[in-house]
């Protein structure tokens, strides 16, 4: 999987993530009402990303995925904080393992992948 679609894979469950959040506050769900409750966490995200490409990272690595869930939530929720969207005391226990499952799990999931396709004998080479 290249950067891009990690990039990309990245910023989709970090969007979820926010819908998820709305939904189960019962809020209306609308382009900009999910933009105002994704931006710190996509900010963290990106952040997470810029340090993946400095340090020459492969993008769906554990490593960078690491990096990546890390510069979400803590940067995502200093951001929210500043942006006066609260910060009520289970939220952010809930964000960093539901991040974590997301931005941690897609990438382990697709490392069990890759490595069952090495495994596999080669049929007709």
């Amino acid at each position: 999987m290249s950067r891009i679609a990690s990039l990309v894979t990245d910023a989709v469950l970090v969007v979820v993530f926010a819908v998820i959040g709305m939904s189960s506050h019962s809020e209306t769900l609308s382009a900009a009402g999910i933009w105002h409750t994704a931006w710190p966490f996509l900010a963290g995200a990106a952040i997470g990303w810029v340090v993946v490409l400095i340090t020459r990272r492969p993008g769906p690595g554990l490593l960078a995925g690491g990096i990546v869930w890390v510069s979400t939530v803590v940067l995502g929720l200093i951001f929210r904080h500043l942006s006066n969207q609260g910060l009520s005391m289970p939220f952010p226990i809930i964000a960093a393992v539901v991040l974590a499952v997301f931005l941690l799990g897609w990438r382990f999931v697709a490392r069990l992948m890759m490595s069952q396709r090495a495994r596999r004998p080669k049929v007709g080479v």
